[in-house]
């Protein structure tokens, strides 16, 4: 989601031939178009919102780190720390113990479905 810093974790580098790098400013300039994290804007109105979000990481993954998820939940946070429109829920589960979706237990998956049919239905976190 910070599309401008993604190539300093993990396996980052390996992504820039595919995404671009921020540091090159013809590639910086494109990147922070469309990146999630800097793209957030604070709605105006009642016609102006975002959707409900569950955003899901998991505190060991080496893939997508879970930096992504919390920078932009807290950006959207901040962003919305003053609005007085109507919002729904925007909330962030972190999977302990867990990686990016290999070796997960079966008890995980179940209850990472569960919480996500969970919120699906009725807009709650659990």
């Amino acid at each position: 989601m910070d599309m401008l810093r993604y190539q300093n974790f993990t396996i980052g580098q390996a992504w820039i031939p595919e995404y671009g790098c921020s540091d090159n400013e013809e590639e910086f300039e494109f990147l922070v178009k469309y990146s999630p994290l800097h793209n957030v804007k604070c709605p105006q109105s009642h016609d102006d919102h975002y959707p409900a979000m569950l955003l899901m990481t998991a505190d060991h993954d080496d893939r997508v780190v879970p930096s992504h998820s919390l920078k932009f939940i807290a950006q959207l946070y901040y962003e919305f720390r003053n609005v007085d429109v109507a919002r729904k829920p925007i909330i962030i589960r972190v999977e302990v113990r867990a990686g990016h979706g290999f070796g997960k237990p079966t008890s995980k998956i179940i209850e990472g479905k569960h919480g996500v049919l969970k919120q699906n239905a009725d807009g709650s976190p659990e």
